[in-house]
């Protein structure tokens, strides 16, 4: 069995590297997934299991405290790990850093969404929310689209967002703090939003022709980043109809309201990496929502379990 760390995680992966793996596990048996959510006020702990026939197993506990950053010391928002079980055994074959393999699965979905959703010549990023997730979604996004050139980023908080751009200024990239949510939302070509928002706070209205809008908050069932006009303005995907349609707040509230069918639903990862249609047009808007189920810790997970054997 192999105990792999947060630094082993960030030593051996790449973010081309961790979309092919998703790509590629995407390939296969659609897997059985399964969650456990409890919760005390913003608090949550989340367990994810998933079974992929002739891949794998895998299990990730991992605890959510958005005040841990401000607390004294400092503690990560993530907590948590990740245990790799052998396909064919049942044994145990790794314990992987819960927080790592969140980070890097988490931007890798989204990145996998923008490879097969956004427009190739996409200029433009704006990123809603300056959190733990907000750098390693942008960094993931220009892996997968070399052609932006110019990233905006708004928070709440400004001081948050001018941090993260100042530690960006390694990409290449003119990164600037936008003040203007509704502007910074207009001039963007992939809009990817990462936030604890329980009520919409991107509106479809804001979005220009050709926009892909990213959604990566919203894990619970009372939680939602994008208003019903966004939604239906755009063509919908999602990463797993099985861990978001039914399970999220982003969908299952705008359906329980009639905004939104439930075959509105264009297709999700297995349907896209199998074939269907996904965007059709320079002109059309595609909303993705990163529901990041089990089942894509588990092929982050083996992509970090090969590559660590492979450094042994």
């Amino acid at each position: 069995m192999m105990l792999i760390d947060a630094k082993t995680v960030d030593e051996v992966l790449d973010w081309k590297s961790v979309v092919e793996a998703l790509r590629e596990g995407h390939r296969g048996a659609r897997p059985q997934i399964d969650d456990l959510l409890m919760r005390e006020g913003q608090e949550a702990l989340l367990v994810r299991a998933a079974w992929q026939g002739g891949v794998g197993i895998g299990l990730k506990a991992v605890s959510v405290f958005p005040r841990n950053p401000e607390s004294t010391p400092p503690l990560p928002a993530v907590q948590g790990q990740f245990l790799l079980f052998d396909g064919r055994t049942g044994e145990v074959a790794a314990v992987i850093d819960g927080a790592a393999i969140t980070r890097w699965k988490t931007a890798g979905d989204s990145a996998l969404g923008s490879a097969l959703l956004s427009r190739e010549d996409a200029r433009a990023l704006t990123m809603v929310g300056a959190g733990a997730q907000a750098e390693p979604l942008i960094r993931a996004h220009l892996a997968v689209r070399p052609s932006i050139g110019h990233v905006r980023i708004w928070n709440r908080s400004a001081p948050r967002a001018e941090a993260l751009a100042a530690r960006l200024g390694d990409a290449g990239r003119q990164v600037e703090v936008a003040g203007d949510l509704a502007a910074a939302v207009g001039a963007a070509d992939i809009v990817c939003v990462a936030t604890m928002a329980t009520e919409p706070i991107v509106k479809g209205a804001w979005l220009k022709p050709g926009t892909h809008l990213d959604l990566v908050g919203a894990y619970r069932p009372d939680m939602r980043e994008a208003d019903d006009e966004a939604l239906r303005k755009g063509r919908l995907y999602v990463d797993a109809r099985e861990t978001t349609v039914h399970e999220i707040g982003e969908l299952m509230i705008p359906l329980a309201s009639g905004a939104i069918r439930e075959d509105d639903v264009i297709a999700d990862f297995f349907d896209l990496v199998g074939g269907a249609e996904g965007r059709r047009s320079d002109e059309e808007i595609t909303v993705f929502k990163n529901g990041g189920g089990a089942h894509l810790d588990l092929m982050t997970a083996q992509a970090i379990h090969r590559a660590a054997q492979a450094r042994v």
